[in-house]
């Protein structure tokens, strides 16, 4: 029970300040004039004064409530480093029995583990939520028991009360980590590219010999080893195999004593690409595909297009002067025996024999395919005639023979059941909706894969990989009507664009691969394969566990699965003959970027209000009561500041100058003053 005097004005404060000025005013005039009344009358305009000013006595029924403490329990994953996981659960329970036998207190305890993806340990973001839950005026402390390695540190909030770090861990801690400080997201394959790196150690650092071992794995190949200096930065060249994602891994042995192995490695993905493509597009004569297949390449800026279109056969005898030709002499003999391995494809547009191009030279390209190049022949009626290119020394490399037929009348591609599963021709629209063909070449399969026919299931678009290369027949000139949406036209452009970059031996259009797409800590496993079905898939953890998982079928030549990898690090798939690797997780977690426990972190948040740190390994501190703004921590103690809150249960009033009261004296004062003054 409290009582207090308030008052509850009948006027404003301003009017009744006015009426108290006219009172003084006739009191010093009273006084003035030698009146003997007017000590008496000022008697009475004071009760006047102060029965308008409403006096009032209050009296509240309060009930005292406890003062609240939040104790922050630090779960994240560098909290499970050594022996601070038990360190800090033994502290957090001997605590909490020491604060809720404390008089008047209550406890909230709040845990906190790591943020989504790779966010860190949030710590102020969990204690802004459990404020926002809290009266502020009952908050007399916050203790947080962490390793002080807090990533949101920025979002502090305005703290209500002192804040303590209770810090876990070891002052002889040490440990030793990989900071990959350069690395480009692509990279030009078969070149190298220079990443920066450096390994560092923090804490209690034992005086050791100061090199490292480093181990450098791409794409989970053998590993190559390096003495490297250890707190310096490092330049290493790294040269990417093939193009699409490689999966390059950097580690360093664990040391004795060290805190922990999770930062000694480090995971880089960088996608390899071609420099330049370079095509060679030979045309034996102007026509209207000509001009497709070079609007196709052109448009692509990766590519470095060289075409030839012979105008001039050197058998046409017209009488001209070959001095006043402005024509372009075809410089056979550097193009396919100087420079023809600079060639990423060549491509025979209607080509035949004419003596332009000797029996050597057609040798030489059997011999580019062989060693790893790509010829594609896009034939017209020349590849059915006496001039073939068939009879010729590329006759061994060709996938189908002609047999001397052209079929002109109209016919819609098809795709066949092995067309469907193949990158090359699947997914590429609805058959139905394609306009038609007018020209075939009739040829007789011989090797390779048949994935699109033509007239009667003849074949029309054969691939076939011979030696290290590739060759590609497309038996008819007529792929330009659909550029040209001849009765509704079809999907010319990315058919050409995809037997193109086949033929160039891009990543994505393999039609044997096996690879993963990831997402944080989940990957999509993709197996694409002519065959109708697949054995199971391997996985092999970053710990060496594996684990068989069935792959299912999503359409044709295209298996999948899902799969949640329960720590970060390289994964390595196999299926069959096809291996891949993939990295999970980001190459450097932010949980283990710092291991070492610190209070510097957290002090410019606990400095505002003069709260401390300790080391849970010196013991718990005690606990101790301080006034609002004195030091609230010292040698082996921290301080709560007592808050004195409370719940008003009950109000009652009761006025000190009833009116009765105030009018007997008033006016008896008034009377009194002018009897007085009426003897004089």
């Amino acid at each position: 029970m409290t009582g207090t005097v308030i008052f509850d004005p009948l006027i404003p404060w301003p009017a009744l300040a006015a009426v108290a000025a006219i009172a003084l005013v006739g009191v010093i005039l009273a006084l003035w004039r030698g009146l003997s009344g007017w000590a008496l009358r000022g008697l009475a305009a004071l009760i006047v004064l102060a029965a308008l000013a409403g006096p009032v006595y209050q009296i509240e029924d309060r009930a005292p409530l406890t003062d609240i403490v939040l104790m922050v329990e630090d779960e994240s994953a560098s909290q499970k480093l050594s022996d601070r996981a038990e360190q800090t659960s033994r502290a957090a329970e001997e605590l909490a029995a020491i604060l809720e036998a404390r008089e008047n207190t209550e406890l909230r305890r709040i845990r906190v583990g790591d943020g989504e993806g790779d966010e860190g340990t949030q710590l102020m973001t969990a204690l802004t939520e459990a404020l926002a839950e809290e009266p502020r005026a009952r908050v007399a402390g916050i203790i947080a028991l962490s390793d002080g390695l807090v990533h949101d540190v920025e979002q502090a909030p305005d703290l209500p009360a002192p804040m303590h770090l209770l810090l876990s861990g070891r002052a002889e801690d040490w440990d030793r980590r990989i900071l990959v400080r350069n690395a480009p997201a692509f990279a030009i394959i078969d070149e190298p590219v220079t990443l920066t790196l450096r390994i560092e150690d923090s804490g209690a650092v034992p005086a050791t010999r100061r090199i490292a071992k480093l181990e450098i794995t791409v794409n989970g190949g053998t590993p190559e080893r390096f003495d490297v200096p250890i707190g310096q930065d490092i330049e290493l060249p790294v040269t990417l195999p093939h193009g699409g994602r490689n999966v390059i891994q950097f580690s360093v042995p664990v040391a004795e004593g060290e805190l922990t192995d999770r930062n000694n490695t480090a995971l880089i993905q960088m996608n390899g690409v071609r420099d330049r493509l370079r095509v060679l597009l030979v045309s034996g004569e102007p026509h209207a595909g000509g001009r497709t297949w070079r609007n196709l390449l052109k448009s692509d800026s990766s590519v470095d297009l060289v075409h030839f279109t012979i105008l001039r056969p050197p058998e046409k005898q017209d009488g001209v002067p070959v001095d006043e030709l402005s024509l372009i002499a075809f410089p056979t003999r550097e193009l396919f025996l100087e420079k023809i391995d600079d060639f990423d494809l060549i491509i025979f547009d209607r080509y035949k024999r004419r003596g332009i191009l000797p029996a050597i030279y057609l040798d030489n390209v059997t011999s580019y395919v062989n060693a790893g190049g790509a010829v594609l022949i896009a034939a017209g009626p020349d590849f059915a005639s006496a001039d073939s290119i068939f009879r010729s020394p590329l006759a061994p490399i060709i996938p189908a023979e002609p047999t001397a037929r052209v079929i002109e009348d109209r016919f819609v591609p098809t795709v066949t059941d092995l067309g469907h599963r193949h990158p090359v021709t699947a997914e590429l629209g609805d058959a139905e909706d394609w306009g038609a063909w007018l020209r075939q070449i009739e040829v007789e399969h011989r090797s390779g894969e048949l994935l699109m026919t033509g007239l009667d299931d003849r074949p029309l678009l054969v691939l076939d990989r011979v030696g290290d290369g590739r060759v590609a027949l497309l038996a008819s000139d007529h792929a330009w009507l659909w550029s040209r949406g001849y009765e509704g036209g079809g999907p010319q452009l990315e058919l050409l664009r995809r037997l193109a970059h086949w033929m160039m031996k891009e990543p994505e259009l393999e039609e044997e691969a096996l690879w993963a797409e990831a997402t944080g800590q989940s990957m999509r496993i993709i197996r694409r394969t002519l065959a109708d079905e697949v054995g199971p898939l391997t996985i092999t953890r970053p710990n060496g566990e594996s684990l068989e998982m069935p792959l299912e079928e999503v359409s044709p030549g295209r298996f999948e699965a899902q799969y949640l990898g329960p720590e970060i690090g390289l994964y390595r798939l196999q299926e069959g003959d096809r291996e891949a690797v993939i990295g999970l997780g980001p190459a450097s977690p932010k949980e283990f970027e710092r291991t070492i426990a610190t209070g510097e972190v957290l002090e410019p948040v606990l400095a505002g209000l003069r709260g401390g740190v300790m080391r849970l390994e010196d013991g718990l501190p005690s606990i101790r009561s301080v006034r609002e703004g004195r030091p609230a921590s010292g040698r082996g103690w921290i301080g709560l500041t007592p808050r004195g809150a409370y719940e008003t249960r009950d109000v009652t009033q009761a006025g000190l100058l009833p009116p009765w009261l105030v009018l007997l004296l008033a006016g008896g004062f008034l009377l009194a003053g002018w009897l007085r003054e009426g003897r004089h």
